[in-house]
């Protein structure tokens, strides 16, 4: 990461994080390793759709996809209601929106900064790391000047 934009790679982690949480929800904030934001997520999505989808609708999904598979369970589709189907894609498109959000955001702004931290991701490192544990950037030089400062080659 050396010579390459902050804000590149912040915005090359915001589309990385969109475009997961949009397969899922959670999935972008554990790539972002927020695991709090991420199990909340998750969790967020499958309580919505345990609220708001009729149980006729969900036996129905069960027993189109043992019949025919993922084609007939899209013909099923349709038989959800207007108001479970803007639900949860209200649901999903805030959990994209908060998943570029934290991808694009000062990171840990909030952590204490008495020690060494990373200038990519902000996090606190250890002073005889070369490199940050948390976003595996290079940091104040190469491994193998490390290692020879070190006693390793």
């Amino acid at each position: 990461m050396w010579g390459t934009d902050r804000g590149a790679v912040s915005r090359k982690r915001a589309l990385v994080a969109a475009a997961l949480a949009t397969i899922y929800p959670g999935l972008g904030h554990v790539y972002l390793r927020s695991w709090f934001r991420a199990l909340t997520w998750f969790g967020l999505s499958l309580l919505t759709a345990a609220v708001v989808v009729p149980p006729a609708v969900i036996q129905s999904y069960v027993s189109a996809y043992d019949a025919g598979g993922l084609s007939a369970m899209a013909q099923v589709s349709q038989a959800l209601p207007l108001e479970a189907f803007l639900a949860i894609l209200a649901v999903r498109v805030l959990n994209v929106v908060d998943a570029a959000w934290i991808g694009l955001g000062p990171r840990n702004a909030a952590r204490s900064t008495d020690g060494r931290t990373c200038p990519n991701c902000g996090r606190e490192i250890d002073d005889d790391l070369d490199f940050c544990h948390w976003c595996t950037t290079q940091l104040d030089g190469t491994r193998e000047e490390s290692r020879a400062d070190s006693g390793f080659l």
